[in-house]
């Protein structure tokens, strides 16, 4: 946990309900708990957030977000609930809805809802970047397990390299590359009203380990992730941290 700033921060967790390949998949118990309530704690614990909120459609994932900590004063709008609504829509109805009450913040931090292996120590780790450096935003990466530029693609059947000219590069030569990491997203508001998407060419990044992160959309997704969260813990066991 760190000092709070003198700045206002929200944590939004954003969770509808009508998940159709993961059905509940928001509140699906993890290990024994609503999968969304590690991504609460972690919030909470981390001490760095004004106030933690859910923004969801679903009454039952409003209640069950209640009792782990997190506030739900009002619900998701049905324009923002439908499968085409994206975060940061999502996130700027939050802070406008907020400004109702008369609420202001100065950034936000889009926590996903299963994020199960989601480290307090790296959202801290975040704000403490935001705050110091002359970033906009701060979010999670992980690095490509292969280098992207000997990606390959099938053009009329037959398989062609998309970058030729990389066919005898060695890996350790090429540039590194990474993907998002789907944990959180710290932005600055006046950058999100502005920009209207959770990172922008100010953003900075926390890298993760792939052990760290896992995108959950299906169920074989969901087991990989029970696998990795239990190798987790059995070598935090064993090396006894």
């Amino acid at each position: 946990m760190i000092k709070k700033s003198s700045d206002k921060v929200l944590a939004i967790i954003p969770a509808r309900g009508g998940s159709k390949r993961i059905p509940n998949k928001n509140i699906r118990l993890f290990y024994g708990l609503p999968i969304i309530a590690y991504s609460i704690k972690a919030a909470e614990e981390a001490g760095c957030f004004t106030e933690v909120m859910v923004s969801t459609d679903d009454d039952k994932i409003a209640k069950i977000a209640k009792q782990f900590g997190a506030k739900v004063p009002f619900m998701r709008s049905q324009e923002n609930s439908s499968d085409y609504a994206i975060l940061a829509d999502v996130c700027i109805e939050v802070i406008k809805k907020y400004l109702e009450y008369d609420k202001n913040f100065d950034s936000i931090c889009c926590i996903l809802p299963t994020a199960p292996f989601i480290n307090l120590k790296k959202i801290i780790n975040a704000k403490v970047l935001l705050d110091k450096g002359g970033y906009s935003g701060v979010f999670t990466v992980v690095e490509y397990s292969y280098p992207i530029q000997r990606s390959l693609k099938i053009e009329n059947g037959f398989v062609r390299m998309r970058w030729p000219e990389n066919l005898f590069a060695r890996s350790q030569d090429l540039e590194k590359s990474y993907h998002d990491a789907g944990q959180f997203y710290f932005i600055k508001i006046n950058t999100l009203l502005a920009e209207k998407k959770l990172f922008s060419e100010k953003s900075a990044a926390i890298i993760l380990d792939n052990f760290e992160a896992q995108d959950i959309d299906t169920e074989a997704d969901w087991k990989l992730a029970e696998i990795k969260y239990e190798t987790i813990k059995r070598l935090r066991k064993t090396q006894g941290s």
